[in-house]
């Protein structure tokens, strides 16, 4: 495969020690970086495994259109372009602890168990190559994203997400440590000793990520690291509390968001199950500052002083109504609703509010049918093609205008449908029980409208929606930019990025 781009086209890649070091935000930030540099700049992840997706623009062949990944989607803003689903080839989304949907360039081609998965690499690794060519084409900047570690030598066979990629395309790796985990000079210093020098040569320096407090204190590990591996540092980059207003990747974000702020306001309860997903719809309402936002875990009761209690998407929606029943909350709910509390589901979320849920097809799993909440007169059945489109519908009840998008397959019907939520090009969407207490609907991003939130928020005697998420946002990557043309070697990054020869 030969590259049609001009040489001016260059590559970097940051890949992590671990899982969850801060690779996703460290990307969007010098993506932001370098956009205010004059530069053309265009995030890249080979493959991703999340359930947090989004749903590209349509490229200006009239391809693309389908699923990447959210951390994707927040790259391609702090670039200033459209998101493409040639930035995120392959999305992994689990369904179970040994199996996941597969995205590729954005279309489902089915659900793999590990093991089946390993035998896909190959030619995943066309589809890779092929997005990465389509990318690079009109841009001066490529920044790549690894997933997990590349230490994971056990993993190595067939990669496409870590060095199997950068050895085939030949693009240099910048390692990232976490410090705020612990361990960092051992983890760093452990990769090294690890890798095969094939994979340890594309290695070309490292950076610390999440320091809190005084970073001379850190001059001496510094120092330890370079001195065992010869890799030179890039920089230590502070703790910014900015990126905690940046959109999360994926579902390890949540293990931060489980404790109860103890704000004082009208509480909002998520419960949170195994197969949660595009929980970052849940993020503007983090900014409110009457709202006390709390995520429920297995083994907590649902607080019985909530005001509204938000079921959120689900991967397997299924699976998570069984383990919804499992955790005793059906029953909370119901005294909630009994008490005159507010329900409101989203997309799975919203699936789980009917009385029935079927999968004739088995596109879950081996259950084919289970018992909904009943909180809405409606039934879904899992089937056909997947719906996957951006859309601007409008709120019906104050024909409040709205930007979000759709991902489901789950087809759902029912009395309370007569009375949706929302109208878009698309037709109607949702339901509202007939005292107006229980809705849903399969619009994610609804509380990112601000009018919409402000409206909605009304009813709890909330005057929200006085902040601009999406300017926000935009601030908090700004932040970040800043944070990290003072903290980072910057000038050295850019130095040591590669042109793109394969």
């Amino acid at each position: 495969m030969t590259l049609t781009n001009p040489p001016k086209t260059k590559a970097l890649m940051f890949q992590g020690t671990g899982s969850d070091v801060g690779k996703t935000v460290l990307v969007a930030g010098l993506c932001r970086v370098f956009k205010k540099r004059g530069m053309k700049v265009v995030p890249f992840k080979p493959q991703n495994m999340s359930n947090n997706a989004a749903v590209a623009d349509l490229d200006a062949d009239g391809t693309g259109g389908g699923e990447m990944g959210r951390a994707q989607w927040l790259q391609a803003l702090a670039c200033g372009i459209a998101p493409s689903v040639h930035m995120n080839p392959v999305l992994l989304k689990p369904q179970s602890h040994t199996g996941s949907q597969v995205i590729v360039q954005g279309k489902m081609t089915g659900s793999a168990k590990v093991r089946e998965y390993f035998t896909l690499k190959p030619k995943l690794m066309e589809a890779v190559l092929e997005s990465y060519r389509k990318i690079a084409t009109d841009a001066d900047l490529v920044l790549v994203e690894g997933a997990g570690s590349p230490a994971e030598i056990n993993l190595r066979k067939g990669d496409i997400a870590n060095m199997g990629f950068a050895t085939k395309a030949n693009v240099p790796v910048v390692l990232v440590g976490d410090i705020d985990r612990g361990g960092v000079i051992a983890s760093i210093v452990g990769s090294h000793t690890i890798l095969p020098s094939e994979d340890r040569d594309m290695i070309v320096g490292y950076l610390i990520n999440k320091f809190r407090g005084d970073v001379s204190l850190f001059d001496d590990g510094l120092k330890a690291i370079t001195d065992f591996t010869k890799w030179p540092s890039f920089g230590v980059l502070p703790w910014l509390d900015a990126v905690q207003r940046l959109p999360a990747e994926d579902s390890v974000a949540l293990d931060h968001l489980t404790v109860n702020s103890a704000r004082q306001g009208v509480k909002i309860v998520i419960p949170v199950l195994g197969k949660i997903a595009n929980f970052d719809d849940l993020d503007p309402l983090k900014n409110e500052p009457d709202i006390d936002l709390v995520f429920a875990r297995k083994g907590s009761p649902l607080p019985n002083d909530a005001a509204l209690v938000i079921l959120p998407g689900s991967k397997s929606t299924i699976a998570d109504m069984a383990e919804f029943r499992e955790n005793g909350w059906e029953a909370d709910l119901q005294r909630h609703v009994q008490r005159g509390g507010e329900v409101l589901g989203i997309c799975g979320g919203y699936q789980m509010l009917g009385k029935k849920i079927r999968d004739p097809d088995g596109i879950e799993g081996d259950v084919r049918e289970i018992r909904g909440l009943g909180l809405l007169d409606m039934d879904t059945v899992l089937e056909g093609e997947k719906i996957t489109r951006n859309s601007n519908p409008i709120f019906i009840d104050g024909a409040i205008p709205l930007e979000g998008y759709e991902i489901h397959i789950g087809r759902t019907k029912g009395p309370d449908c007569e009375h949706p939520m929302i109208r878009s090009e698309n037709g109607f969407d949702g339901a509202v029980s007939q005292n107006g207490k229980v809705s849903g609907c399969y619009l994610h991003g609804l509380f990112s409208s601000d009018a919409f939130r402000a409206e909605y928020l009304k009813r709890f005697g909330i005057s929200g929606g006085g902040t601009n998420y999406r300017e926000s946002v935009e601030k908090a990557v700004d932040e970040l930019a800043e944070h990290m043309e003072k903290h980072l070697d910057v000038d050295g990054l850019l130095k040591i990025a590669r042109p793109i020869r394969f």
